[in-house]
């Protein structure tokens, strides 16, 4: 296996950087095992993209990532889906590991916009701008998928 870069969500990595101010580790060994040999390049697109830590619970809906509070937020969302492209460019990753359900990183699944815990098949921002130029991105329970893209 080539010693690839990674694009990964800053929340997977570890940084306090989710609207509620938490993070999501991912735990697996072999995640474990790429940040411990410096492979993964984090990002968090909407802190990137000026938002700060916490912040109003944002969903997607349609083109527009609006927050809870009815604020429309798709512009700080496009810019930081503008810098996680920049940081996968300048890096050279081989792919993207970004958390499921994220308005800015979910890659199979988002919420649906009504802010009522209902998830439905879609894809965040950043995800959405990472495949249009050509990344492969995966979800933080797609490991062993990621091992065998990898391995190509």
């Amino acid at each position: 296996m080539s010693e690839k870069k990674i694009l990964v969500s800053g929340c997977l990595f570890g940084w306090h950087c989710r609207y509620d101010d938490g993070d999501t580790p991912c735990l697996h060994p072999q995640f474990l095992k790429w940040k411990e040999e410096g492979r993964l390049i984090p990002v968090c697109p909407e802190v990137f993209g000026g938002l700060p830590t916490p912040r109003p619970d944002c969903q997607r809906t349609g083109d527009k990532v609006m927050s809870c509070a009815g604020g429309d937020c798709t512009e700080q969302y496009t810019k930081g889906a503008n810098e996680a492209l920049r940081l996968a460019k300048e890096n050279d990753v081989a792919l993207c590991i970004m958390k499921e359900d994220s308005p800015s990183c979910g890659s199979t699944h988002i919420y649906d916009g009504t802010f009522t815990d209902t998830i439905i098949e879609g894809q965040g921002l950043a995800v959405e701008y990472l495949r249009n130029a050509g990344y492969k991105v995966f979800s933080e329970n797609m490991i062993e998928e990621v091992i065998k893209a990898l391995a190509k």
